[in-house]
């Protein structure tokens, strides 16, 4: 007979005793388990061409011309469609991507090791906000800021961190959590964190004061600098509790736009998916719902792994930015404690008393309850090439959760 409560306790804590560190950037093809000159990366569970949404459309047609392999959106599109690119799910290979989470082979990704457990995770580096490659977009002026950053400022962000010897994302996250972020759509604490700690070895590694200067300020007027980092080492927590027999927690949470899926620990590598909802949004000035994309993404993994919306309650301004009252974020968070297994030791949340994130998605609680998951995310417009349009609070769509506890019935003979 299976001890689910010992088996849950065990996934939570190797959740929470992970310690992720951010050690270096190197080239997609040079690190990636299994990355290959012909395979690009997307966010969510697996999806084909014909299926994938406006954005990620986008962003396929935009990395195929970063990577040379066309001159013109057509000419890209026509490969695309052709059978000769391979498309396979980011969290297939070890790796996250935000929005449509487009990662190709030569692109620089950061590099995030788990100390605690040894398994490590990738993502790219951050554009930014608005018009981007990672919402759709794919013109010549996000192609050069593509070009830049995988010329530039990786090399030197790689240095930098090298001289340093990396940077502890779980103590970055934890101090943030104090000054009002929530680990994934508010991250302006922990960006300024980020750079203020790569700051001197930046300069002090860069080929010269201009390239310093122009890297610190990209990153200092960027409140999502750290996004990616954060997604890879909250990857290498979820990973760390993942494939334990008898556990009911939500190892991976992940959209690609037209799919929301699943993963659960004591079910292995199988996907769990439903349809992605429409985000409940506030839309940038000129679009509306008719503009946007459903959900997108796998920066859910912030929320798997115990922040995110499940911390909105430590960061009530972020309700500028998705809608709501301060008040909503408080009640999102204390909704969250009923269907997760444990408060985390190391996130905890000042104006809780210091309360530990609710951590650990139980697939049983979810069902009992009924209650969804709440996750704050950004909007991609529908169609390709334009970029983001708003953003707001989504839930994953009911069924995959309770398709999950059967198939957990099944496995188990309960």
């Amino acid at each position: 007979m299976i001890d689910i409560e010992k088996a849950n306790t065990q996934c939570v804590e190797r959740m929470m005793e992970s310690q992720p560190i951010v050690v270096g950037v190197a080239r997609a093809m040079d690190v990636i388990p299994g990355m290959r000159a012909n395979l690009f990366l997307h966010a969510g569970p697996p999806i084909t061409w014909e299926r994938m949404p406006g954005p990620m459309k986008g962003a396929v047609i935009g990395a195929l011309l970063f990577e040379g392999k066309a001159s013109t959106p057509q000419e890209a599109e026509a490969l695309a469609k052709s059978g000769k690119i391979d498309f396979e799910p980011c969290h297939h290979h070890s790796s996250v991507g935000p929005m449509a989470g487009l990662i190709s082979p030569s692109m620089l990704v950061y590099i995030v090791e788990n100390k605690t457990y040894g398994n490590k995770a990738y993502s790219g580096l951050n554009e930014g906000r608005g018009k981007v490659l990672r919402m759709g977009a794919y013109s010549a002026e996000v192609l050069k800021r593509l070009r830049w950053m995988n010329e530039v400022l990786g090399p030197t962000l790689d240095a930098a961190l090298r001289e340093r010897e990396g940077v502890d994302i779980r103590a970055l996250l934890g101090k943030a959590l104090h000054m009002g972020d929530d680990g994934h759509n508010r991250l302006d604490a922990a960006s300024l964190l980020f750079t203020t700690t790569l700051a001197p070895s930046i300069v002090r590694t860069a080929r010269d004061t201009q390239t310093a200067a122009e890297i610190i300020k990209f990153l200092a007027d960027n409140a999502l600098s750290i996004l990616n980092p954060v997604m890879a080492a909250c990857k290498t927590m979820t990973d760390a509790g993942a494939n334990i027999e008898g556990s009911t927690i939500v190892t991976v949470m992940a959209r690609n736009g037209t799919d929301f899926g699943i993963r659960v620990s004591g079910l292995g590598d199988r996907w769990f998916t439903g349809p992605a909802g429409y985000v409940k949004a506030l839309y940038f000035p000129g679009f509306t719902e008719k503009d946007a994309n459903p959900d997108i993404g796998d920066s859910t993994i912030t929320e798997t792994a115990g922040i995110g919306g499940f911390a909105m309650a430590a960061a009530p301004a972020i309700v500028s930015f998705i809608s709501g009252t301060p008040k909503d974020a408080i009640n999102t968070t204390l909704d969250m404690y009923e269907i997760t297994y444990a408060e985390h030791k190391y996130f905890t949340i000042p104006a809780l008393d210091f309360r530990g994130t609710p951590t650990g998605i139980d697939i049983r609680k979810v069902v009992e309850k009924n209650m969804l998951p709440r996750v704050n995310t950004g909007v991609a417009h529908k169609d390709p090439g334009i970029g983001q349009v708003g953003a707001g609070v989504v839930s994953p769509p009911a069924n995959i959760f309770e398709d999950a506890l059967i198939a957990f019935a099944d496995k188990y003979g309960i």
